[in-house]
């Protein structure tokens, strides 16, 4: 087995290379100066992004379009660090990708449960189609196929030969007899977890600790916001919210997430795994704004959780996943100065939802 130097001597190079031109803060103030949409895109025409949309025809140059095309930036950036990683970490690398997996065969089971419009103008395929995730040939959906059936219980079984399947028919009971896609969705975003948690898990030495340290970040930010949410918005029973939510994390625990099922005072659990969050209690008292505002100081601490993994040893598997996500991160920025523009908000509005005007970049 190579060492860990000769291992990720060409994925650290090249990592290191995609890390330089993530945007600089600077860029992100530019931009949200921009006046207009169309100032924004000439912004975007001259970044690394200039590639991913200088070609769009006008029509598609609107806030939904050119959202969908700057995906493209982060699919080519994974293919690229699977494709460059050692053997062992592949997998880890690919359940992580998996992430935008998942949510296009969520938007293909929620395309097939509406069903057609009266709009004849466009298909059900078509309209699916335009707001999923550029995934790339490492797909395994048969997405056109699944919504051509106009069935999700004939989708589904279209799924049989993928990891999907199991999932998805052990929940198709629920979906029966409710006829609401929430615990087939539910269903896949446990597993998913469950799967990335247990590659991270699977690695050894620094790799491993590094890898919990990304993972982790994002399993207990995720795994706290469904608990939190559960239980404000859908008043779901005690073991109905355990049952939804996952029993590991990195600091935040089994017993923080039965804390808040059991009724426990969430801004005490909350602060209690992130201490250096203030005013948790005031977010909390119109959940309305106050849950999109604790997620994204979550989002802001996983940010500089990734940004730190580029400092002192570089041979590990922290890094390329560090990058993964901030990449991810940079696009939900773009995704909020592109629907600002378009919408014509004042920066007042929308600068605070930028996570990388308090986060910076190192």
């Amino acid at each position: 087995m190579a060492s860990g130097v000769s291992a990720y001597a060409a994925l650290n190079a090249r990592v290191r290379v995609l890390y330089s031109t993530l945007l600089e803060l600077s860029a992100i103030a530019s931009m949200s100066e921009a006046p207009d949409l169309a100032s924004l895109i000439a912004l975007l025409k001259r970044s690394v992004y200039g590639p991913y949309i200088e070609n769009l025809k006008e029509k598609d140059l609107t806030a939904h379009g050119l959202t969908l095309h700057i995906k493209s930036r982060l699919a080519d950036a994974y293919q690229s660090v699977i494709h460059t990683a050692p053997q062992n970490t592949r997998p880890l690398l690919l359940q992580l990708y998996r992430y935008y997996e998942v949510a296009n065969l969520k938007a293909v089971l929620r395309g097939i449960a509406m069903g057609p419009t009266g709009n004849t103008e466009t298909t059900l395929w078509e309209r699916v189609q335009a707001v999923l995730f550029p995934f790339g040939s490492m797909t395994v959906l048969p997405a056109e196929a699944m919504v051509e059936t106009g069935n999700v219980a004939t989708a589904v079984e279209l799924l049989r030969n993928t990891s999907y399947y199991e999932v998805l028919s052990f929940a198709m009971k629920r979906y029966s007899a409710e006829q609401s896609l929430f615990p087939l969705e539910v269903a896949l975003d446990l597993s998913y977890w469950r799967k990335l948690w247990q590659e991270a898990r699977r690695l050894l030495g620094e790799d491993q600790t590094q890898a919990l340290r990304v993972v982790g970040s994002l399993v207990d930010m995720n795994n706290l916001m469904w608990a939190i949410r559960y239980r404000i918005y859908q008043h779901l029973s005690e073991e109905e919210l355990i049952n939804y939510t996952l029993p590991f994390g990195y600091h935040a625990g089994d017993e923080d997430i039965r804390a808040i099922a059991a009724g426990a005072d969430i801004p005490t659990v909350v602060q209690r795994v992130y201490p250096y969050i203030n005013d948790v209690n005031s977010l909390l008292e119109e959940p309305q704004s106050g849950l999109p505002r604790l997620e994204l100081e979550l989002k802001r601490h996983l940010m500089k959780q990734c940004m730190a993994a580029f400092v002192g040893n570089p041979f590990h598997i922290g890094i390329p996943l560090a990058y993964l996500v901030l990449s991810d991160l940079e696009i939900q920025d773009l995704t909020v100065l592109i629907e600002a523009k378009s919408s014509k908000l004042s920066e007042e509005e929308f600068v605070p939802y930028l996570l990388k005007v308090l986060a910076g970049k190192s």
